[in-house]
This record gives structure tokens, C-alpha cells and sequence, in this order.
């Protein structure tokens, strides 16, 4: 196992170093912070995120956020948050960790209600947000390895 955590630190140390890849990680985190940000603050002030009729099984279910009051709120704060962590230089790992969940289950429940379009646009976010996870492997890393056996009689 421990050849392929060296293979990884290998293919990672490359790729930071690739000048390319570190402006597309800073252009990526732009992006999806520019994603968050609209929506969360929507969702923050307490305003609709929609007016699509509640016949609509899409207008239904963010009316049915909507009405959740204060989780409604907590969802624009997560994005809020999740945004602002990723612009600032040294939070963006944090920022990183934060997003994906939340773009998870965006991306998830835009599978499930079968919206137009909209899954491209959530499935790119969720793609970019995975390529930061990786682009900050090196910080995550020793958290995800596995930690050595301790030795006997210590």
C-alpha cells in the first residue's frame, strides 16, 4: 500500500509543479466560489430561489426548502461560506472540503428531479471542486493514509 501513496505523492509533486494546473486551480476556485456566492445569498436573506409554479416538481421541492425557515438559511450560509473559504489563499483547502459535499448533493438532487441542463452545469462544479481535492492532496493526505501499526509492547 505504501507504493501507491508514493505513487500518488509522485504524480502530485508533478502536477504542482505543471504552471498550467496551478493557474486552472485558481481559475477553478473563482469560478465555483462565483457559483455559491449568488445562490447563498439568496438563500441567506431568506428570499426564493425560484418562481417555478409549486405544479412543478422543481418549484415544489424549493418551496418546500423554502419553507424550512432557518435550514433554508443555514444551506446559504454553508455556500456562502464554502465560497469565501476557497478566495482566500490560505482557507482554500478548507474551502475545497466544504464545497464538495454541498455540490454532492446539488448535483444529486438535480439528477433526481431531472432538471434541463442544469446537471451538466452541477456535474462541471462537481468535477471542479474534486480536481481542487486533488490539487490540495499533499494537505489532505495525512489525514486519508492509513497510520502504521504501533509496535508491539510500546
Amino acid at each position: 500500500m505504501s507504493a501507491v501513496w508514493a505513487s500518488l505523492d509522485r504524480l502530485h509533486a508533478a502536477a504542482r509543479r505543471n504552471r498550467w494546473l496551478a493557474r486552472l486551480a485558481i481559475l477553478t476556485r473563482v469560478l465555483l466560489a462565483l457559483g455559491f456566492l449568488p445562490s447563498g445569498w439568496t438563500k441567506l436573506v431568506g428570499h426564493r430561489f425560484t418562481t417555478l409554479p409549486l405544479e412543478n416538481p422543481v418549484g415544489f421541492f424549493f418551496e418546500g426548502l423554502y419553507r424550512t425557515g432557518w435550514y433554508w438559511n443555514f444551506l446559504g450560509a454553508a455556500q456562502l461560506l464554502a465560497a469565501l473559504l476557497l478566495l482566500i489563499p490560505r482557507t482554500t483547502t478548507l474551502g475545497a472540503v466544504l464545497y464538495f459535499p454541498i455540490i454532492v448533493n446539488i448535483f444529486l438532487i438535480t439528477l433526481s428531479m431531472h432538471f434541463s441542463g442544469t446537471p451538466v452545469i452541477t456535474g462541471l462544479m462537481l468535477l471542479g471542486s474534486g480536481f481542487l481535492l486533488c490539487w490540495d492532496y499533499d494537505r489532505l493526505a495525512p489525514i486519508l493514509r492509513p497510520r502504521p501499526a504501533p509496535l508491539a509492547g510500546r
